[in-house]
């Protein structure tokens, strides 16, 4: 039985507005600012991708990154995106701050584009059968990869887990947002990284691995 449900996903950004109008694009979603706030919006809430700011730059590679569908990788290349490896079945590039992401070239692309999430881990089946429990949903193993799918309100494929040999050193810059009440998320393992309070209305976690993200009750 599920414990969280699917919230939406964000992204840290040293320039905010400019990284929100590339993914916008990428993603075929909608620019969106209120006051200091920029984030993206979709068809419905799970779309919703929020632009944060931070002062940290993209310094190690990222633990999880974006696999997208595009047309060809040099539409994004078009758009501030620069290829770092070229493999059979997609390309490896990065985004206008660094931020890794894998280009998957389609006959006709989806207008929703973002494909899955990847996230690196030194024990994938461990942690991708962790969160399918929390989410409620599905895993399942493909050649060395995990994988979690068929999560109630997630609007693309899924989380695909992927072994690596490093671990976890700095703050993740993508993470995703769940609803679940934080007591129920650290009985099954997760870890408090910082109470909501009077300065945030949410709960900072990490995950078993140490991958922070945030759970809101309402």
């Amino acid at each position: 039985m599920a414990i969280a449900s699917w919230q939406d996903l964000c992204l840290d950004a040293v320039d905010d507005q400019a990284l929100g109008r590339f993914y916008a694009q990428v993603l075929g979603l909608e620019y969106q600012q209120r006051g200091t706030d920029v984030y993206l919006t979709g068809p419905t809430e799970g779309h919703r991708i929020w632009i944060n700011r931070v002062p940290e730059p993209h310094t190690v590679k990222n633990r999880v990154h974006l696999d997208v569908h595009c047309a060809s990788v040099a539409e994004l290349e078009a758009l501030g995106a620069r290829t770092l490896e070229v493999f059979p079945r997609w390309t490896v590039m990065a985004d206008p701050e660094g931020n890794e992401l894998c280009a998957f070239v389609r006959d006709e692309p989806p207008p929703y584009r973002l494909y899955e999430l990847v996230i690196d881990t030194v024990d994938s089946p461990a942690l991708a059968a962790w969160w399918a429990e929390v989410l409620g949903a599905r895993s399942g193993r493909d050649g060395e990869d995990d994988w979690v799918d068929q999560v109630p309100g997630m609007p693309f494929d899924g989380l695909c887990f992927d072994n690596v040999a490093e671990g976890k050193t700095v703050k993740n810059r993508v993470h995703w947002d769940v609803k679940a009440d934080p007591q129920a998320l650290v009985a099954a393992g997760a870890t408090i990284v910082r109470e909501r309070g009077a300065d945030i209305g949410w709960t900072v976690m990490a995950d078993p691995e140490g991958n922070e993200f945030c759970a809101f009750t309402d």
